[in-house]
């Protein structure tokens, strides 16, 4: 992938892996569109690089992810690069939690918003000379936390789906990316939870790093490990993942 001279929409832009990767690509001379449901980490941002368009849009709701692509390849019509960053993650208790609502709105922002979103805007892409989706799953992708059984079925949902949308976009003018993060220090999942993650820093220099040299899938620490990993390699990690963590 290419990394300057872009025009790149990322979604839930404004903190974490996020912020950090957006930082990095504007650094590296990319114009740069961040939306997100918070107005203060969107105001935060813009103070900091003000270069950097901003946009409230709840990506949970179809009808804004058909307003933001709207406005954006309207405002932007030499937007080549989108980014699904946008996640939530919730600790459910699957024999107590009754809260549908929740559940839900977690699968809209995690899963349903990059499908969505892809299928809004692959039009647009496919007339650029060059252009790419980026979709950001998760180590989790391939052995679940069972603390966190939601967010981790549609990191695979995700994982599986850039699969074949990178094979039935072969040969076309976008690349599909995959940024494969390990648990990350973020406020994902609340403050504190991500405490033993990497530093979110860290993380994002070794992904611009993969990026430079035209990984495909951008992987680092525990992610780079399970993504490769065997089925029994695999049980192994989950059982022990699954010990070590209260769920």
């Amino acid at each position: 992938m290419q990394l300057s001279s872009n025009t790149i929409l990322i979604t839930g832009g404004a903190t974490g892996i996020g912020l950090a990767l957006g930082e990095r690509l504007l650094a590296a001379g990319n114009r740069i569109i961040v939306c997100g449901r918070r107005p203060q980490p969107l105001a935060a941002m813009k103070a900091t690089h003000p270069q950097v368009e901003t946009r409230v849009s709840d990506v949970s709701k179809p009808a804004e992810r058909e307003a933001l692509v709207a406005w954006a390849t309207r405002s932007f019509p030499d937007l080549n690069v989108l980014v699904n960053n946008a996640g939530i993650q919730r600790r459910v208790q699957l024999d107590n939690d009754r809260d549908w609502q929740a559940m839900h709105e977690e699968i809209a922002i995690n899963l349903d918003a990059p499908l969505h979103l892809t299928s809004l805007v692959l039009p647009h892409l496919l007339k650029q000379t060059r252009a790419a989706i980026v979709n950001v799953t998760s180590g989790l992708s391939f052995v679940p936390l069972a603390a966190t059984p939601v967010y981790c079925a549609t990191k695979a949902a995700l994982h599986s789906f850039t699969l074949s949308l990178r094979h039935q976009l072969s040969g076309s003018s976008v690349e599909v990316v995959e940024i494969i993060p390990p648990a990350v220090n973020t406020d994902l999942g609340g403050p504190g939870l991500h405490t033993f993650g990497v530093a979110v820093d860290e993380f994002a220099d070794a992904a611009m790093s993969q990026l430079e040299a035209g990984a495909k899938e951008v992987t680092h620490g525990f992610a780079q490990q399970a993504s490769r990993a065997s089925r029994e390699q695999l049980e192994a990690i989950f059982q022990r993942m699954n010990s070590e963590r209260p769920t």
